[in-house]
């Protein structure tokens, strides 16, 4: 079961670093005071941030089919919450890791 937050006051603190941040919603919760949190603007990432997103995202993935044990499959989705990815994203960067490494050899 997960553990209750306690909410987050308003207004909300600056935080000084994005740690400090990241410390304070880890222990709060915003779903009291969400609509109640001042409106700001979408960040824009930079020109080549932007870019290196779009480029990302231009690349195609091939759909693959692998058969895995029931076990195998267990392990990785929770190997991949404790990380907070997809199982299945965690899935590939082992692949591309293997990979890496058998070109290095």
């Amino acid at each position: 079961m997960k553990k209750k937050l306690p909410p987050a006051k308003l207004p909300l603190a600056n935080f000084r670093s994005d740690k400090e941040a990241a410390g304070y919603f880890e222990g709060h919760s915003v779903a009291g005071v969400w609509d109640r949190l001042p409106a700001v603007r979408q960040a824009k990432p930079s020109a080549a941030l932007g870019k290196t997103i779009r480029e990302r995202h231009g690349r195609a993935k091939a759909a693959v089919s692998i058969r895995l044990t029931s076990e195998q499959i267990a392990a990785a989705k929770h190997i991949a919450a404790a990380k907070s990815v997809g199982y299945q994203t965690q899935l590939r960067m082992w692949i591309a890791e293997g990979i890496r490494r058998a070109k290095r050899t």
